[in-house]
């Protein structure tokens, strides 16, 4: 009788543990807090932290992802903003390497700020300087920085004097 009733309880302890494990799902802010992005963090991608040897990423990364194909289409801004401190260049020699370099001349609709102090940000805004997101960029490299922003980043239709590129080519 004792272990019918462990059995039960046993029993009953599993359903719980399972049905609250499916009920808890981070909130979108809870994942941004983490360093994820819950509306385009694929779970295949979350797979692959082992490959790296980051499993101990791997329980949250799987809280803020969603199965299935790669998305079609992706939210781009209109601009967007780097902010770092000048003095902290030491610790971010990517990011000042990115800036330094003439990878940012490639982005018309990106400004770097120097902000006293700051970790190096990127700021997502729309057309209206409206900030939409901000990301932590302290652990990407140049390639990393350059890909996000050609992901994300709407295409300037300006050329490099300032026209547009269709009216200055109209015969």
């Amino acid at each position: 009788m004792i272990l019918q009733h462990f059995n039960l309880v046993v029993c009953i302890s599993v359903i719980f543990t399972k049905i609250l494990e499916n009920c808890a799902e981070f909130t979108a802010e809870d994942c941004t807090a983490l360093g994820y992005n819950k509306a385009n963090l694929l779970c295949s991608s979350c797979d692959q932290l082992s490959t790296f040897g980051l499993n101990v990423l791997k329980e949250h990364c799987l809280e803020c992802c969603h199965p299935g194909e790669a998305q079609t289409s992706t939210k781009k801004y209109a601009k967007a903003r780097l902010e770092v401190c000048t003095c902290k260049f030491g610790a971010y020699p990517q990011i000042q390497a990115f800036v330094k370099s003439d990878r940012p001349n490639k982005f018309p609709n990106l400004t770097i700020k120097y902000v006293r102090g700051l970790d190096p940000i990127i700021k997502l805004m729309d057309k209206n300087d409206v900030v939409q997101e901000v990301l932590a960029i302290e652990r990407w490299n140049t390639d990393s920085v350059e890909e996000f922003l050609n992901t994300y980043l709407e295409k300037d239709e300006m050329d490099s004097n300032g026209k547009d590129y269709l009216e200055t080519n109209r015969i």
